[in-house]
């Protein structure tokens, strides 16, 4: 059984064993990953797609530019989770790692404690800059993970998922206040950023993930303009 929650570690490792070297993920590959979990596809599926489309291109006969974006190996992916869809694959989910434990009870009460502090603060920052509706946001934000918190019990997987839809609809209700608040122009910057970024692999996208990815981007950088950490277990 696959470790649901290191879905992101495991596509970083997988991406840069393919390439033969280290690199750092960029924005647009993380909001990328995002489109993947967002759309449902198995782990497993986007960890073989990685892997066939390294193994064509290193069959190419002139390679002059490395693969330095997961965007290179998203037709591959998307072709592997439907080939595991219909059950048509057998690789796919089957590479025998064993499962590992989620996260312990204290790692997440951690986890929750600090992001709730961090949106305290920026809450009190939103106040200061004349800010109200996104300082009462955040502020509502910061009190309702510290009731998770006061009443997580991690009993089970359940749970774990249950918590982690409460974090997501958080995350949701962040994003468009945040969007709400944003100038024009700032939301102007980053779909000029990640339509920058698509330049190269556009063509090999259906519209769908485009979509997708551009919607995840623009929250991504939403977030990290505005200094507030990710809510999601998946970003632990």
């Amino acid at each position: 059984m696959e470790n649901y929650f290191n879905y992101f570690t495991e596509i970083e490792e997988c991406f840069q064993r393919a390439r033969g070297s280290p690199t750092m993920l960029s924005t647009l590959d993380w909001a990328l990953i995002e489109s993947w979990k967002e759309a449902g596809l198995p782990l497993e599926a986007v960890l073989v797609g990685i892997e066939r489309a390294f193994v064509k291109y290193h069959k190419r006969p002139r390679r002059f530019r490395k693969v330095n974006s997961l965007a290179y190996c998203s037709q591959e992916v998307l072709r592997a989770a439907e080939t595991a869809q219909m059950g048509g694959d057998e690789g796919v989910g089957a590479k025998g790692r064993e499962a590992e434990a989620p996260f312990a009870k204290d790692e997440i009460l951690g986890y929750l404690q600090r992001n709730a502090a961090i949106l305290r603060k920026i809450s009190e920052s939103f106040a200061q800059g004349n800010q109200s509706v996104l300082a009462q946001d955040t502020n509502e934000t910061a009190s309702e993970i510290e009731r998770m918190a006061a009443s997580n019990t991690q009993e089970s997987e359940a749970d774990l998922e249950e918590l982690e839809r409460r974090l997501t609809a958080l995350e949701e209700k962040l994003t468009a206040s945040l969007t709400r608040a944003s100038s024009a122009d700032l939301l102007a910057t980053f779909r000029g950023e990640i339509d920058g970024a698509l330049v190269s692999y556009r063509r090999n996208m259906g519209v769908g993930e485009i979509e997708s990815l551009e919607r995840q981007f623009i929250k991504k950088r939403l977030f990290e303009h505005n200094n507030i950490p990710r809510l999601s277990l998946f970003y632990m």
